[in-house]
């Protein structure tokens, strides 16, 4: 049988093609064929090792497989890109709660699914999957923050805003390939310099304080006190300033617990990110710049780093992880002549134009500070 296999006169069954995988100390992908980043729903369910008969047994478990009279023939004309006959098969809500149970069945993220569906049914509208609900602010976070005073209040949340701006300048500093503090160093923010203000100015922390009204003598002591109910943690270091000479600082730096009592407090619960089916706004930034580049694509030196293990087809996290999404590809540029290749360009997938074109506008409300101008009608231009 396995002569056959190599002959290419019988296909192995899911089960046994995860068995040969195991047998072989490979994956399942380098037998299919599958290149990372590019997996169908035929491709994950290979992988999983499951028939059709078996994940249509366990997608109708749940809810929406039950809502969906979910069968062997059905899940085979999902997979092959066919017309589902049934109730609800059209309804992108309903096929958006079946992608859930779809994941668990083959054992991988939601989004790898929602890609995988993109990439079998180019045509349709894609599954819709309920928004993420914004958590609450626990009781424990509320009580912290109303048992401070209202100078306290007023330090401890202009620290947690001066934090998210350090967030936002290194998130800068990472699109435009500059170098980047490790987030222990920059999250330790000036607070003061030891030295006469005539001389060395304020820092950007005490002008928030100043603005309030709040900055005098007692910032000291109002610190320390936020210290010991352990929602700052206090350092101190020295650096070299061109007026003055080597001089000491006073740095903060607000703990998980200080930003859960301050979001508490000022009404702003800890936001639940993007869905799992998004782009965090590093990896969207970098789509961005591949999309901005147009048809020409972004030359092959300006996409480097970490970004390519999630995003790049034929990447894969680390050994043993899961494929990237496979929204951008390295495509090979002909010399004039044709005789070799000139350079390597990054352009979108297929997948990663419809990504653009089908979540643009929930990435503009997430990451608004992002430019993605021109990028609409993305979809329709060629690869």
């Amino acid at each position: 049988m396995i002569f056959f296999y190599e002959e290419g006169r019988h296909t192995p069954t899911p089960s046994r093609l995860e068995r040969l995988a195991t047998a072989l100390d490979c994956g399942v992908d380098a037998l299919t064929g599958a290149a990372r980043g590019q997996e169908t729903l035929v491709d994950l369910r290979y992988a999983a090792g499951l028939t059709l008969e078996r994940v249509a047994e366990l997608l109708r478990t749940s809810l929406a497989g039950r809502e969906l009279c979910v069968s062997a023939s059905k899940v085979s004309a999902l997979e092959n890109g066919r017309v589902v006959r049934g109730r609800h098969w059209q309804d992108p809500e309903v096929t958006g709660r079946l992608v859930d149970p779809l994941a668990k069945a083959y054992r991988v993220p939601v989004r790898m699914i929602m890609d995988a569906w993109m990439r079998t049914r180019p045509g349709e509208q894609v599954p819709i999957l309920a928004a993420p609900r914004r958590p609450e602010a626990s009781g424990r976070a509320l009580a912290t923050w109303e048992a401070l005073n209202e100078r306290q209040r007023t330090y401890l949340g202009e620290i947690m805003r001066e934090d998210r701006m350090m967030a936002t300048e290194m998130w800068m500093r990472r699109v435009q390939r500059l170098t980047v503090q490790k987030a222990a160093q920059w999250r330790r923010l000036p607070l003061a310099v030891h030295a006469a203000p005539s001389a060395v100015g304020y820092t950007r922390l005490q002008e928030r304080l100043r603005r309030r009204g709040v900055h005098d003598p007692g910032a000291g002591s109002t610190v320390h006190a936020l210290e010991r109910r352990g929602l700052v943690a206090v350092s101190e270091d020295s650096v070299e300033h061109t007026a003055v000479g080597t001089v000491g600082r006073v740095l903060v730096e607000i703990t998980r617990r200080g930003r859960a009592a301050a979001r508490a407090g000022l009404g702003e619960p800890r936001d639940p990110g993007p869905a799992a089916h998004l782009l965090s706004e590093w990896l969207w930034g970098v789509v961005v710049r591949v999309a901005a580049a147009g048809p020409a694509g972004l030359e092959d030196d300006r996409l480097a780093g970490r970004s390519l293990f999630f995003i790049g087809v034929g990447y894969r996290g680390k050994a043993g992880g899961r494929p990237s999404r496979g929204l951008v590809d390295s495509v090979p540029l002909m010399a004039p002549c044709g005789t070799h290749v000139a350079e390597y360009r990054w352009r979108l997938t297929r997948l990663g134009r419809r990504h653009v074109a089908e979540y643009l506008d929930i990435y503009r409300e997430l990451y608004s500070h992002i430019e993605t101008a021109g990028l609409d009608g993305i979809a329709e231009e060629q690869p």
